[in-house]
């Protein structure tokens, strides 16, 4: 009997652990699910003999060694600072690695080792970084089997919630790990624009938005995140003139956002003095220069951040509390952690709340001698605030990566990402009898998005 060992059974694996089980006993497959808590889990394994749920600490050298030594692979869906920690242990031991996060560069470093004992560490392997790759490496590959050349390639993906649980004026929730949202785009954004390197500091990021329309579901903005120069090599652009990777949300959500981070809400460097004695009004006030003018606490913000009182903006900052009178309660607490308090019971997901997740390719190449733009755009909803969205587009592709491991189907070794046609044909095939399916618009016009 193979032994799968997932490390992580919160959000973002349900619908991942719901594929392992329903193939556990059809490939005979023995599944151990570890987590700081799995009491979660009990009901749904009760049916699943060859299923085991235990605590873990990822930190305990000793429960690692003996829970990861008994694994033939691992998945690791914990937090990405751990794990380094488990691919250290995994090429140890001599165990296959699946995570849905990037490559950091101590795992990295690891390549060597991993491909001289035959393992393959299949990263960057869910939704975004994951299914991003596959499904614009799959276009990039077949116009370029054709005698094309990609000339400008803009990518999005955005988590965001399904028309009918759009029910609050950010129109947002979190679907993901809240803290990951709070910091998202702290760094410089770089792309290529028309032959032109582009920087956008991390102040400035919200500012930067391009609005796309995606049909049947309207408008979104999308802005740059962190890198996107590194993926050039990667997916064989070395020469292209335009290359943007983004992040999308409803129009309104950036604008609001950068006034949280133009007072300061989303820095995460330093701890606040008392917190637990302070509320949020105080916190902004706390942000703004002294005044002997006695205005309103939202026009001195509005005079700080240079709009109207009056501003949508203005309006959704309000909306969260923060000019109010609440406690933060937290005994220690940077700023991004007390935002991350607060936004947390107004961005939770209420029963039946059903998630979206959106992803657009934006691709100009030319193909003998004539201009041509395509379109490829996925939506996928969720079916409520447990099988999400989310949680089926980052959990699917790792399950079905395991599977094709399994069964010897994956033959790259060393740490690799899936932007191979070997790797990411058979994923994608898969993906589409689950409902995962991208719409392509071709188009000869030669004009900009």
């Amino acid at each position: 009997m193979k032994k799968i060992l997932l490390l992580g059974a919160g959000r973002s694996a349900t619908v991942l652990i719901d594929y392992l089980l329903s193939n556990a006993q059809t490939h005979g497959w023995h599944l151990a699910i570890g987590d700081v808590t799995v009491t979660h889990l009990e009901a749904k394994l009760q049916q699943h003999p060859q299923t085991r749920a235990f605590a873990f600490d990822v930190q305990n050298q000793e429960q690692r060694i003996t829970e990861i030594g008994q694994a033939e692979v691992v998945i690791s869906m914990l937090p990405a600072q751990f794990h380094p920690l488990v691919a250290e242990t995994c090429l140890a031991l001599g165990k296959h690695l699946v995570t849905a996060s990037y490559v950091p560069p101590a795992i990295k470093a690891m390549h060597p080792e991993a491909q001289a004992k035959g393992l393959t560490f299949l990263m960057e392997c869910g939704l975004d970084p994951g299914l991003d790759h596959m499904s614009a490496m799959r276009i990039i590959h077949h116009i370029q089997r054709q005698g094309g050349t990609v000339t400008s390639f803009k990518s999005f993906t955005g988590g965001l919630m399904a028309p009918e649980s759009d029910n609050n004026p950010w129109h947002y929730k979190f679907t993901w790990n809240p803290r990951n949202v709070i910091l998202a785009g702290q760094g410089t954004a770089r792309y290529m624009e028309d032959g032109t390197y582009k920087y956008i500091p991390y102040p400035q990021l919200f500012r930067r938005t391009q609005t796309f329309q995606v049909d049947g579901f309207g408008f979104f903005d999308g802005y740059a995140n962190r890198d996107s120069l590194s993926y050039r090599e990667p997916y064989g652009l070395q020469g292209i003139d335009t290359m943007l990777r983004g992040t999308l949300r409803r129009p309104g959500y950036c604008q609001a956002w950068q006034v949280l981070v133009a007072l300061g809400l989303t820095d995460d460097s330093y701890p606040l003095e008392n917190p637990a004695h302070l509320t949020y009004r105080a916190l902004v006030e706390s942000f703004l220069p002294a005044s002997s003018a006695a205005l309103p606490l939202k026009e001195r913000v509005a005079a700080y951040v240079g709009l109207p009182a009056t501003s949508a903006e203005l309006q959704l900052v309000e909306w969260t509390g923060l000019f109010d009178e609440l406690p933060i309660g937290l005994e220690m607490a940077t700023p991004a952690q007390a935002l991350e308090k607060l936004l947390v019971p107004r961005w939770r997901l209420e029963p039946g709340d059903k998630d979206m997740i959106v992803m657009l390719h934006q691709f100009e190449y030319t193909l003998n001698g004539e201009q041509k733009k395509l379109t490829s755009s996925l939506v996928v909803l969720g079916e409520d605030e447990v099988q999400t969205a989310m949680a089926k587009t980052v959990g699917l592709p790792v399950g079905i990566a395991t599977r094709l491991l399994l069964e010897g189907k994956l033959t790259s070794t060393g740490v690799v990402v899936p932007l191979q046609p070997d790797l990411y044909e058979p994923i994608l095939a898969e993906l589409e009898t689950h409902g995962v399916q991208f719409t392509e618009r071709e188009e000869e016009s030669a004009s900009a998005f």
